[in-house]
């Protein structure tokens, strides 16, 4: 077989822990202000990646976390097992470290519960002694903590519920010459020290760091292991290390690729004599770059099964969606915690309620039911239909329904329902824009109660560029042509489905709904 290529996970996953249980891979990763949140993958070669469940229903605090909070939430979490139980611990900058707790990585997951409050706290990991005591190492946010660059650790109980010592700094960076934004890090006990693997020098431009000392608190020696040369992968660090049943290593981490977030990458790890990890392709005696393609090392790093020679795409979480379980599937995700009255699903279609949007502006609604835009480029379809509303009556207030990307600036195309009756429209907002401008405009049906139903396309591009056409009666209606889509707060875009209602509502959301027929998501004419 050929060998296989780099991005793994080419869609936004960002800050990537994993571990291996068996067999089987089990990763995590940041969401954020979206939920459910806490995305949790597993896969059996680090290539193909299945999402399982999503650890965290809501956002804590749950009210808090009612509006779109972008930007904040869960950062870069942690995901470990220690004595049979399985933890995941995340950071909220705003209000500080969390822990939950499960039997299994499908769950059930535990509420989480607040080991450690407190601003600017981010990255946590915890690590287990061999004397059964526990640490928890993490970095801080200047945003909150007005101090950064800076490694800590604690003691804190086995069970990961009670912080037993103060924190106390065991890595500043401004020590390092040169060394700018060290955060995430991830620790490990092997072959009798301590190990820290942290990132470096930023997102976009970064690089990996590995420090290791023969005592928890330091002092730390350290090695830049991983940064992108001549490379095209820009800032390649912040993830995992993990072994296979062969005893090969691997390292997961990101790399930012803008508006497509950050997206997962696998390197191959080697060991010198004196025990320092080697990653990717060796530029000297001590740093790697990134590898563009995975040399199949191993059993239990290949691809999917095909002809001798012959290079076989492997799969991604799966994307389609043709709505007949009566619970959303994992890909999805709302911008803010959900209220049940939001949707119902079943029966091959999405019913979304009208939701209220006092300014209109669709980055303030947390009812965007969305999945991260991808990497490489698609072909998004979905039916949109307005039925005859419950209440004869015409709306009270404009609603509209209809398909979105969206990041700091957002387009969408879709049905819009008012007094004048049903149209087909498309429209943007800019990044720093405080009204969208509407960039076609077509009337369907002069009776607003009347029924109207449209196929909506979208097309991705490599770039980030993409189209939204429409399907009207059999016919293709253009509505926006070749627009850049842009990445969101720490996040990238994201292409998601909405109905709202501008200004207030005075009627039950369960009375007027918008139905979105099955989405279907193809790459290469493939179904994914």
């Amino acid at each position: 077989m050929e060998h296989l290529s780099n991005p793994v996970l080419d869609a936004d996953w960002p800050d990537p822990d994993a571990i291996r249980v068996g067999s089987e891979y089990w990763m995590i990763a940041s969401s954020f202000n979206r939920a459910p949140g806490l995305p949790v993958l597993r896969s059996e070669n680090l290539v193909d990646w299945e999402h399982v469940t999503n650890a965290l229903p809501a956002v804590v605090p749950a009210e808090h976390y009612s509006l779109p909070r972008r930007g904040s939430g869960v950062w870069a979490p942690a995901l470990r097992e220690h004595a049979g139980t399985f933890f995941i611990v995340y950071p909220d900058a705003d209000h500080g470290i969390f822990v939950l707790t499960a039997p299994h990585p499908t769950g059930p997951w535990s509420a989480p519960h607040l080991l450690l409050a407190g601003h600017g706290l981010i990255d946590p990991c915890p690590l287990w002694d061999e004397d059964g005591r526990a640490y928890l190492v993490h970095g801080w946010a200047k945003s909150r903590a007005r101090v950064k660059n800076l490694l800590s650790v604690l003691e804190v109980t086995p069970d990961l519920t009670a912080a037993l010592s103060p924190t106390r700094t065991v890595i500043d960076g401004a020590d390092i010459p040169g060394m700018l934004t060290l955060e995430g890090p991830k620790a490990y006990r092997r072959d009798g020290w301590y190990w820290i693997y942290a990132p470096a020098g930023g997102v976009a431009d970064g690089y990996q760091v590995v420090f290791r000392a023969r005592d928890v608190h330091g002092p730390y020696e350290h090695r830049i292991v991983l940064e992108q040369d001549s490379s095209p992968v820009n800032g390649p660090h912040q993830g995992a290390l993990v072994d296979d049943e062969d005893g090969n290593l691997w390292f997961l981490h990101f790399q930012d690729r803008g508006v497509f977030g950050r997206v997962t990458h696998v390197q191959p790890v080697t060991v010198d004599e004196e025990g320092w990890p080697h990653m990717g392709e060796p530029l000297d005696a001590v740093r790697g770059r990134p590898l563009a393609e995975l040399p199949a090392l191993g059993a239990t790093l290949q691809g999917p099964s095909g002809a001798e020679g012959e290079a076989q795409p492997w799969s991604e979480p799966q994307r389609s969606d043709d709505f007949h379980s009566p619970v959303l599937t994992p890909r999805w995700h709302w911008q803010a915690n959900p209220d049940p009255s939001w949707h119902r699903t079943g029966d091959g279609g999405l019913d979304l309620a009208f939701v209220p949007s006092p300014r209109g502006d669709l980055r303030d609604l947390g009812a965007i039911l969305g999945q991260q835009l991808p990497g490489q480029p698609s072909t998004w379809t979905v039916d949109l239909t307005l039925p005859t509303p419950a209440t004869a009556a015409a709306p009270a207030s404009e609603e509209r329904a209809g398909l979105v990307v969206l990041g700091y600036a957002y387009a969408w195309a879709g049905l819009r329902r008012d007094a004048d009756g049903i149209s087909l429209v498309s429209a943007t907002m800019t990044a720093d824009g405080a009204e969208e401008e509407t960039l076609a405009h077509r009337v369907l049906h002069e009776d607003p109660g009347a029924e109207v139903t449209v196929g909506l396309e979208l097309l991705t591009a490599p770039t980030g560029r993409v189209t939204l056409t429409a399907l009207v009666e059999g016919a293709r209606v253009p509505l926006l042509a070749d627009w850049q889509a842009v990445e969101g707060h720490w996040i990238g875009a994201e292409v998601g489905l909405f109905a709202t209602a501008l200004g207030m509502v005075h009627h039950r959301l369960e009375d007027r709904r918008a139905r979105f027929g099955p989405v279907v998501v193809r790459r290469d004419e493939r179904e994914i």
